[in-house]
């Protein structure tokens, strides 16, 4: 395959390379088009060094013109005749200098090949890209050569019009001199008259062949119009939704862009057409003329379908968010918040002269305590190139806030019953804006998808999980009464949502496994749990403290902020219930330990551990849960890496993280030093907590060490419920010891757990800095 033919197959965003190569002067395409199998089998880096080969090759691309100049006659293809002819006069410049010539060709050959390579490697990396599905891939294909089949039509069409011209210049000419020439008196029998009958009857199937294909071209176009309008980006808007609540969706909007530009072009170059016939019907008419019947009906379908284009290609690319909100779609009044809209059909002479103004509630529900506000700010702005990064026409306004309208009508007459907690109430925001060019004008509309309005920091985890619910469930972007009576979700929908709040937040989701225990946590033991569903009361209710919500977004908080390295890392099983963990466990070697999320503390984590007991049973313990309090104040692995247990000689239990790995290899790379006598974690803390189980008694006793100076007092801290340290030590006396640590040992952490087995009298303290429960 020649290197023409691999270009001409090349995807959409390479072929623009090519024609932004060929838009430059020194080799037309069309030239290179044409004599493409010559032009690759001479020697042209040579000749630009050569100037007799140079010369050679100089007057062979001549002869070469004007073979395809004499094809295109025989062809009467009148367009190409004039261009290859003005193509061969432009060379001449040439003459006295082919190495020029050559070294022009030679130049833009090489270009093509770093297209080509360019091209091969985009090819490699998308056969490795598993996530692209075959269906999506074809659907783009099949669209790309729609839309080239359609340029391609519209510049045939552009010929005809030519052709047609020309045409009715040859029979005005003979008309007006058979007119001046012809005898006072008709003669039927007029030679003339016959030949100037015949030139109109051929000038009538002209116009109407021309009639005929331009209604074919804009029934091309509708069915173009149908699959971007009512296909693609009603496609692309619902990836938005699910890419605004984490899912790792494609919502870059340059191939819908190239599209809806491309229709646009080619309609606008219809209504040039158009008008082109209104002036040739305008100097020559006749009776029956299909100009005058047909040409109506193609301009009101030409205008009609145009509007539906560019009513359907303002959109909201970035929907409206605040810099340091929880995510998109929550704003808080007084807060400034950021939303960018684009327009999809891009012409260059509109840059900067389109107004996009911003607005609130067009039409509010009737809803009593349904509160109104104000977008207040910057807003209106004019689209611009220059703000994208691609070039699009785009208005990106960033300094819009909200401010409440203050009005006494509780929601005015009409108002019905439905009450709606403030976190519950979408609103939506309005951009407007004309598009005006070349006689066009329309007016666009923009929305963004429903915002949730807070006037406290205390109601954003309420207000994201309702932008999480309606994005979930919902397809309708303008249904404001979405939770006056909202669906349930599947398991599908809600596993997914859940996975996806993850893989936003640490680029790692849920496993099966770990979404099978929160389907158990949920439902209870099922078979499949396909069929089992969410209600909205059961995920986040305001005012409720102990819903589903609350405790899984504590999780994911701490694990962004604290933990999520380990998290991407896989060293965190996190999601398992503890009847699972002891199952794990006790199969395993002593030592083996593994982590998971607390399921009764909100936002905790704790870590479980195999042990053997004096019979050689294995028994499973647990350390009670850490929560944000304690991990800012000492990483966690630093915890597990110092955790120590004293019963006759001081130990670490945690030696194998689940399955097999050793400790060290599965957070050495964590550690602040390899040693650990220096750790900086260490460094300040003053005592340390241990247990010291006494013989077989089974009671632990708590042991600390201490480095306090004389004088000094240690103060007991919050434990991770926000419980005080002082408030368990009046009902639990601590059995404070002596304790001799050994020197090699003083820089180690010893911890209580949660589910260790303590006798009811046993004695456990609470760390001024270790934070234990």
């Amino acid at each position: 395959m020649s290197q023409w033919e691999r270009l001409m197959k090349l995807p959409t965003a390479f072929t623009q390379q090519l024609h932004d190569l060929y838009d430059r002067e020194g080799l037309p395409m069309d030239v290179r088009h044409y004599l493409s199998a010559w032009i690759e089998s001479q020697q042209w880096q040579r000749a630009a060094n050569d100037y007799d080969l140079a010369m050679v090759l100089f007057q062979v691309l001549l002869e070469n013109l004007d073979i395809q100049y004499s094809r295109f006659v025989q062809e009467e293809f009148f367009l190409m005749q004039h261009n290859i002819r003005r193509y061969k006069q432009n060379f001449q410049r040439y003459l006295e200098n082919p190495c020029s010539l050559a070294n022009t060709v030679y130049w833009f050959l090489e270009k093509e090949k770093e297209i080509l390579k360019t091209a091969d490697l985009a090819e490699q990396v998308r056969v490795l890209q598993v996530e692209q599905g075959g269906f999506e891939t074809s659907t783009q294909c099949d669209l790309d050569r729609r839309m080239a089949s359609l340029k391609n039509e519209v510049q045939c069409m552009e010929h005809t019009m030519m052709c047609l011209e020309e045409q009715q210049d040859e029979f005005d000419f003979k008309y007006q001199t058979y007119l001046l020439e012809a005898p006072l008196t008709d003669n039927p029998a007029n030679p003339q008259q016959a030949k100037l009958q015949s030139l109109i009857n051929k000038l009538n199937d002209r116009r109407k062949n021309t009639l005929s294909g331009l209604n074919k071209l804009l029934d091309r176009a509708e069915d173009l119009i149908d699959a971007l309008v009512n296909k693609e980006i009603v496609q692309w808007q619902r990836r938005q939704q699910k890419c605004c609540i984490g899912a790792p969706d494609r919502v870059c909007l340059d191939q819908l862009e190239k599209w809806f530009t491309c229709v646009a072009e080619s309609l606008f170059q219809v209504r040039e057409f158009l008008s082109k016939l209104e002036e040739l019907a305008g100097k020559v008419t006749y009776e029956r003329d299909p100009v005058k019947a047909q040409k109506p009906f193609l301009q009101r379908k030409t205008e009609k379908l145009l509007s539906d284009l560019l009513k359907s290609s303002f959109v909201v690319e970035t929907q409206p968010s605040m810099p340091q909100g929880k995510g998109p779609l929550v704003l808080r009044t007084g807060v400034q918040f950021f939303v960018k809209t684009r327009l999809l059909v891009k012409f260059p002479e509109l840059n900067q002269s389109m107004k996009v103004n911003v607005s609130m509630d067009r039409e509010t529900p009737q809803i009593k305590g349904y509160r109104h506000f104000n977008v207040l700010g910057t807003t209106s702005k004019a689209l611009t190139m220059s703000e994208s990064q691609s070039g699009g026409m785009v208005a990106d306004l960033r300094h819009l806030n909200l401010k409440e309208q203050k009005s006494g009508g509780g929601g005015g007459k009409g108002a019905n019953d439905i009450c709606l907690s403030v976190t519950e109430e979408l609103h939506i925001i309005y951009f407007n804006t004309v598009f005006s060019l070349k006689g066009m004008s329309v007016e666009l509309q923009a929305t963004s998808l429903p915002v949730v309005i807070i006037s406290n920091s205390s109601q954003q985890q309420s207000a994201w999980a309702s932008v999480l619910w309606f994005n979930m469930l919902s397809q309708d972007t303008k249904d404001v009464m979405f939770f006056a009576n909202s669906p349930v979700a599947t398991w599908p929908q809600f596993g997914e949502l859940l996975s996806c709040q993850f893989l936003s937040a640490t680029k790692r989701g849920l496993n099966d496994a770990q979404l099978e225990m929160i389907a158990h946590r949920l439902f209870g033991k099922q078979q499949n749990y396909d069929f089992c569903s969410v209600a909205w009361s059961t995920f986040s209710k305001e005012n409720s403290p102990d819903t589903f919500w609350v405790w899984f977004d504590s999780i994911v908080v701490m694990v962004k902020t604290y933990l999520e390295n380990m998290w991407r890392d896989g060293l965190i099983m996190g999601f398992v219930s503890k009847c699972k963990e002891k199952i794990l466990l006790k199969k395993k070697q002593r030592g083996t330990f593994l982590i998971r999320f607390s399921e009764s503390v909100i936002g905790g984590i704790t870590f479980s551990w195999v042990e053997n007991t004096a019979t050689g049973d294995p028994e499973v313990k647990t350390i009670q849960p850490f929560t944000k309090n304690d991990l800012s104040q000492i990483p966690f692995h630093e915890i597990i890496r110092h955790f120590l247990i004293l019963k006759d000689v001081p130990q670490n239990p945690l030696l194998y993280l689940y399955p097999n790995t050793p400790k060290d290899e599965a957070f050495g790379k964590y550690y602040a030093d390899k040693s650990g006598n220096d750790s900086p974690y260490l460094k300040y803390i003053r005592t340390r907590l241990v247990f010291v189980l006494k013989g077989d008694t089974q009671e632990a006793v708590p042991h600390m060490t201490t480095d306090v100076e004389e004088g000094e007092v240690l103060q007991p801290m919050n434990d991770p419920c926000g419980e005080a340290a002082g408030q368990i030590e009046d009902s639990l006396e601590p059995h404070l010891v002596n304790y001799c640590v050994d020197p090699m040992l003083c820089d180690t952490v010893a911890i209580s757990g949660e589910d260790l087995m303590y006798p009811p009298n046993s004695n456990h303290f609470f760390d001024s800095e270790i934070f234990i429960e």
